[in-house]
Formats: C-alpha cells, structure tokens, sequence
C-alpha cells in the first residue's frame, strides 16, 4: 500500500451562532454551539484515511483537553499519529466562529501549538517522511516548517504537495522542492505578491510560478474546474456540478482525493480527476468532517453527478 505524509495543521474549531454580532463589553446569549476538529493538515490526513490511504500526520498539539479531540480522531480515523507531537509551551489551536442570523462571520484563530513547528521539529520525522511516497504539507504552519517537509519529501524520492493555504510569499528556493502547487485563485496571486482579486489573468500568473521551479501549478477554481499547467499539460480538468450547500471544507478534500489517486500511480489529469470530485461532492456536505467522503461515496457521487472528464474518475476508483 502507498504511504502518505502530511505535515501540517491540527486546530479546533468552537462555534456558536448569535442573532447580532455584539460590540466591544456587551454580554449576548448565543446558541447551537458546537466545537469539532479543523486544521487543514489535519483535514487533509482524515480525508486519504477515509479513502483507504496509509497516512501519517505530522503536527503539534498542546498538552491539554483539545489535543484529545485530536488524538481521539486520528484514532477512530485511522491516521498514523507517531508524530503527532504534544508541547505544554503552547494550547492546542483553536479558532473562535462567531455566526449572526444573515450567515456573516468573524473568526478569531489563535494556531497555538502548531506555531511550535519549525525545521528541527520536521526533521525528527525525517524518517517517516522520506520512505512515504507523497509528501503534503500546507502553510497553516510556519513556512520553514513546510518548506523542510518538501525538501526532505523530495531528496527521499517522494513526489511532493504543496498546498499553500492561507498564502502567504514564499521564497523562491521553495518552489524547487515542489512537484505539484495546489493554490486557489486568490491564494495563487497572494503568492506572487498580488492582491487577491488582481485581475492578470490565472494561467498567466501560473506560468510565473512554473517559472519559479514549481513543476506542476494546479489551480483549483470552484465549479469551474481545476487549472493544470506543467510540463505535458496546459488544460482544464472539469468539476461536477453540485447543490452548494458548505464549501468550506472543498480545498482539502480536493487535495486528499488528488493525493490519494497519485499516490495509487494513475495519471496526473485522472488524479486531478478524483480531487475535483472530492472537492465538489465536499460541497453537498455541512461541515468539514463530514463532508470528507470515504472511498465508495466517492465513486457512488461520481456514478450519479455523471462527471464530464472522459470517465477517467470511474476508471480511477
């Protein structure tokens, strides 16, 4: 079976809906509050898990009460958790969502124990990373904890990617290390120092970052599918067309379902295939968790939104 590393983010989430958002010294009531699991990494890991991936986490979590719903998770998820380090100098992330009754929104995040992540922590799960043979990481962490998962992933022969969410620049010897770049369209332009609305067009700004070393730029689009620009391909892989009802957890499983098909050995675009699957069928779900399908949810989705990429994605699963 294929082995799949992740390095990268563990967090939960604590919401609660509220009918106004309060100000500054004002006690409201509040309700349905709820609290669950969050963390792109730590997303990334549960969604190969579900689909019958061999997956490791690496992540920092403090020593408290939140880092069991972590450790309780990857249990019952069957995530490899040999690295999932637990440090008192910090709380485990948490992020604060406070919901009014229109559907707006403020966060407050704070990553906690995940900031504690820096080379030398990367490299104690050296190992690990160097015999799988796809290595993840995201930008939830600190960037040189990403970029030593990338440099270790690809000196051990892994294919490598990267997943740079939230973006933020990186610098350029990065990029080297990076066989497949799974930025969205607002992340693909914070990456070169634009603004996130610039409107330069995308298959131009992901020629500037192959030109930076990146070997594959693919740029994930919502319903519109999924760019791919690298050495054999400039196209458009296409996404089912879905009811929205939550896209909040659509890039993870996007790059759990890439991960997985390419870790398996099936070609790029069929790989991209199942990730645009995966993300779209995220859509139809609330909440990130569930919204994570499992293997034969994937390919039963796929069998009824008749996907329009060739058939690839059923000759995949």
């Amino acid at each position: 079976m294929s082995r799949l590393t992740v390095v990268g983010s563990f967090a939960v989430g604590l919401t609660i809906r509220t009918p106004e958002m309060p100000i500054f010294g004002q006690t409201i009531l509040g309700s349905d509050f709820d609290f669950g699991p969050g963390g792109k990494g730590s997303n990334q890991a549960v969604g190969l898990a579900r689909l019958g991936m061999d997956v490791g986490l690496v992540t920092c979590v403090g020593k408290d009460e939140l880092a069991n719903v972590a450790l309780n998770l990857y249990r019952e998820e069957g995530v490899s958790s040999d690295f999932v380090i637990q440090d008192d100098r910090r709380a485990t992330g948490a992020g604060v969502i406070v919901l009014n009754s229109e559907g707006n929104n403020f966060i407050i995040l704070d990553m906690g124990a995940n900031e504690l992540m820096d080379r030398l922590f990367v490299e104690k799960a050296s190992d690990q990373i160097a015999a799988s043979d796809v290595v993840m990481a995201v930008l939830e962490i600190p960037v040189e904890a990403a970029c030593t998962a990338m440099e270790i992933g690809k000196a051990g022969g892994a294919k490598t990617i990267l997943n740079p969410a939230p973006a933020t620049p990186l610098p350029d010897h990065a990029f080297a290390n990076v066989d497949f770049l799974t930025p969205n369209e607002s992340e693909l332009r914070i990456l070169l120092g634009l603004p996130a609305d610039d409107p330069t067009g995308t298959r131009d700004l992901a020629m500037a970052l192959r030109e930076r070393g990146v070997g594959t730029v693919i740029v994930t689009m919502g319903p519109n599918g999924a760019l791919v620009l690298g050495p054999d391909d400039d196209t458009v892989v296409p996404s089912p067309q879905v009811e929205v009802v939550d896209t909040t957890g659509a890039g993870d499983a996007f790059n759990a379902g890439f991960a997985a098909a390419l870790a398996e050995g099936h070609p790029l675009l069929s790989s991209i295939a199942v990730g645009t699957a995966a993300g779209a069928h995220a859509c139809t779900r609330l909440g990130v968790i569930p919204s994570l399908a499992t293997r034969r949810e994937l390919a039963d989705f796929s069998a009824q939104t008749n996907h329009q990429n060739k058939g690839s994605l059923n000759e995949t699963w």
